[in-house]
């Protein structure tokens, strides 16, 4: 599909806690609905790494003492899915109207579409990626906490394991769309900070990750640096989508808004273990 020449924000943000993520996304939300902020895409990073649960995962599901112990951070994401440890990773989000053509119509259709701006930022990385409607991996029934276990419809995999999930949620009128692409590092770390009756369960957790997921440095035998990984997604989306990418920074109201928001929703722990 072709596109009109667009343009679209571009912003690179330092690392920050997941309550700060989380807020600026959803900051980011409010201003192009209220119409005072263009269509964005957003790359970042977490410090300390951060384990997010999906909207409706109960936190049941985290092992809070094991978290507190390696000083990892916990939040909910407004999107669904389920729990993602987010460290060693280039996390993008993309926040447009739904009248934007690029994100028009249902969630799969916009899923798709924006699929291919991943698929080519990837290729740009020496990876060559895929991004079926439907996937035939073995176990795909299988029920667990941990997002990287099992693409989705669209989502991202190398051969059969899954490189680069995403989630959306829509509001006011705009399309959310967050993802995570892990750099490096074991991808079965996720299983540290879960709750498991027993230690074998917590191992068998741990193979069926490794199964089914992999990283950027696993699949091409070198790492690849945050702002290398950045720079490829950004032409990747510039390209595909016909873009131009305006680097600029959040407005001082989106600061504000995401200041009030990391406080008052995402660190909270009405919001954290609201399941």
């Amino acid at each position: 599909m072709s596109y009109s020449h667009a343009h679209w924000r571009l912003i690179l943000s330092a690392p920050a806690e997941g309550a700060a993520n989380m807020a600026v996304d959803e900051a980011i939300l409010l201003a192009v609905a209220d119409g005072m902020a263009p269509p964005t895409l957003r790359f970042f990073a977490w410090q300390p790494p951060c384990l997010s649960l999906g909207f409706s995962q109960p936190q049941a599901d985290v092992d809070l003492d094991r978290l507190h112990t390696l000083g990892w951070g916990l939040v909910r994401r407004p999107t669904g899915g389920r729990a993602i440890l987010h460290t060693d990773e280039l996390t993008y989000s993309v926040i447009a109207p739904m009248s934007e053509p690029r994100v028009a119509g249902g969630v799969v259709e916009s899923y798709r579409r924006l699929s291919q701006g991943l698929l080519r930022g990837l290729d740009r990385l020496g990876l060559c990626a895929q991004a079926d409607k439907t996937y035939d991996l073995p176990g795909r029934d299988a029920q667990g906490a941990v997002c990287f276990e099992m693409p989705s419809n669209y989502e991202i995999t190398i051969g059969d394991k899954k490189l680069l999930g995403s989630a959306q949620t829509r509001k006011l009128g705009v399309v959310l769309q967050h993802g995570t692409l892990p750099l490096c590092g074991d991808i079965a770390r996720i299983c540290e900070v879960l709750r498991f009756e027993t230690e074998e369960q917590r191992q068998l957790a741990r193979a069926r990750v490794v199964q089914r997921a992999t990283t950027v440095e696993a699949v091409r035998g070198r790492p690849a640096a945050w702002l290398e990984a950045a720079q490829a997604m950004a032409e990747g989306f510039s390209e595909t989508l016909n873009l131009t990418l305006d680097e600029g920074a959040l407005t001082p109201a989106e600061v504000m808004a995401a200041g009030q928001l990391s406080a008052e929703k995402y660190a909270s722990t009405t919001w954290s273990n609201k399941n």
